[in-house]
């Protein structure tokens, strides 16, 4: 008779010394020695005998359905072949028809055709304790990851930006990738200006950081709080004691704008027009819609969903020009730029003495949290709290760390880009003209988007509100008001 051998290992425990699939082989090998069987096939794989679809397995199988004669399955062990009766049913199939025998070399059990009643009893319940054994793991790691969450740990890898580690006592822990962790922070502040898409923001992490991250992950990104200081499962939100990388702020911020919070009721379709989503008529409140004339001219109109309005048609350059007229009313002179950057320099140095004494009040706060902890773990221990009381107040305490966390995060930020972001709006309210007029469609979009807010039309006239800071850089206020006057104490 012809053997089929199956070796197989679900996880890398069992690659030791008497479980590995050498060691399986070697014994299934003198096994068909011995009852003098010839081999006509071997399959070892890593697999796990719970999972839906087991590939490899159905390899064998498939191998088993095409034979035309009777085949011996040999098998180390039930639990090598299976840990539930769905394969049962399939092999017992093959079984009647005569086709196989499965021979369990360490149960000493053969299952074939004539095979009584005691026999297939013994490998029922086989597979039932293997079943059960699966059942206890799922149950012990289902305890395990519960602990873990209500710890404020993670039970699993980090995500992007973050490094799995193991701190001097060799504990696990989690800690910001030094470099990741940065792209996390600018992927959340692009996203967050409404200036951006996914796609942009793909793009921009490949030009200035020279990462792939397609459109998918940024989506995955984005959609995760562990940044801000809270552990997803199944749906539920824990709050997490590692580093954050974001403000729960910015997170919520982000959230509401990928909701549609903010968004523009249109999808993108067709041609890619300039304008598309950014204008609404003045009248009715509907979206204006661009349509190509003659093969070349965009001429843009509202939809009137609503009602008619009998507004005009505007062209595409009509409307360039218009918007170009907005943005051509920032500007500042470099000299002034230059002495409005010396004063935020000088001032930043006044804010270190305020940002030690508040970081050193905020670690204060988290260090005595984490006292009453460690103080309510023991207590639980010894009986003189409950379960649930612990639990409680846990997530209470692990709420306040984080947000503790958080306000040391706004913190370093405020303190390390104090003036970076203020002489970068500078910088940009002084040339965007320049850059508006040179630029290619997608920046000029971006740059309506930060500058302006909510343009519309009347009948042939573009209405729009210039955003702060910008709108205190419009032409008009003389170089007295563009100075800030300066600290006193200085």
């Amino acid at each position: 008779m012809k053997a089929i051998i199956l070796a197989r290992v679900s996880t890398e425990d069992q690659m030791t010394e008497g479980h590995s699939i050498p060691a399986q082989l070697e014994r299934a090998r003198e096994y068909v020695r011995r009852k003098g069987f010839e081999i006509k096939s071997e399959h070892q794989f890593d697999e796990s005998s719970i999972k839906d679809q087991r590939t490899k397995f159905e390899l064998v199988i498939d191998e088993i359905k095409q034979t035309t004669e009777r085949i011996a399955l040999i098998v180390e062990t039930v639990d090598r072949l299976q840990r539930s009766f769905k394969e049962s049913v399939l092999l017992d199939t093959f079984r009647k028809q005569g086709k196989l025998e499965i021979h369990f070399i360490r149960e000493n059990l053969i299952i074939h055709q004539d095979s009584n009643s005691s026999e297939i009893q013994r490998w029922d319940l086989a597979v039932f304790m293997a079943k059960s054994y699966v059942l206890q793991i799922s149950d012990n790691v289902k305890r395990s990851i519960e602990h873990k969450l209500k710890n404020g740990e993670r039970p699993g890898k980090a995500p992007i930006g973050y490094v799995n580690t193991r701190t001097e006592d060799d504990k696990c822990w989690i800690e910001p990738h030094p470099f990741k962790s940065k792209v996390i922070q600018r992927i959340f502040e692009w996203y967050a200006t409404e200036a951006f898409s996914m796609d942009q923001v793909s793009q921009k992490v490949k030009e200035d950081f020279n990462l792939a991250l397609p459109k998918g992950r940024i989506d995955f990104i984005l959609k995760e709080p562990f940044y801000c200081g809270l552990n997803r499962h199944k749906g539920m939100l824990y709050p997490h004691r590692y580093q954050t990388i974001i403000s729960k702020d910015l997170f919520d911020k982000v959230q509401a704008i990928k909701a549609g919070f903010h968004k523009k009721p249109f999808k993108y379709a067709g041609l890619p027009y300039l304008y598309r989503g950014l204008i609404r008529c003045e009248k009715c409140g509907c979206a204006y819609t661009p349509e190509r004339k003659k093969g070349k001219y965009i001429y843009y109109h509202c939809t009137e969903y609503h009602a008619k309005c009998d507004t005009k048609w505007l062209r595409e350059e009509e409307i360039t020009k218009q918007f170009s007229d907005y943005i051509d009313k920032i500007h500042i002179p470099d000299k002034i730029v230059k002495s409005i950057s010396n004063i935020l320099k000088k001032s930043h140095q006044g804010k270190v003495d305020y940002y030690n004494d508040v970081s050193t009040e905020l670690k204060g706060q988290y260090d005595v949290l984490q006292k009453r902890i460690e103080k309510m773990y023991e207590d639980k221990l010894d009986g003189s709290i409950t379960e649930s009381f612990y639990n409680k107040k846990l997530i209470e305490y692990r709420s306040e760390q984080s947000n503790i966390n958080t306000k040391l995060k706004n913190l370093q930020e405020t303190d390390s880009n104090y003036y970076t972001t203020a002489i970068y709006l500078l910088n940009l309210a002084n040339k965007a003209p320049a850059i508006f007029k040179r630029s290619e469609p997608d920046i000029k979009r971006q740059l309506i988007k930060i500058i302006l807010q909510n343009p519309t039309v009347n009948d042939v006239t573009l209405n729009a509100t210039i955003r702060k800071p910008f709108s205190l850089w419009a032409k008009g206020p003389s170089r007295h008001n563009w100075l800030p006057r300066e600290d006193s104490n200085l």
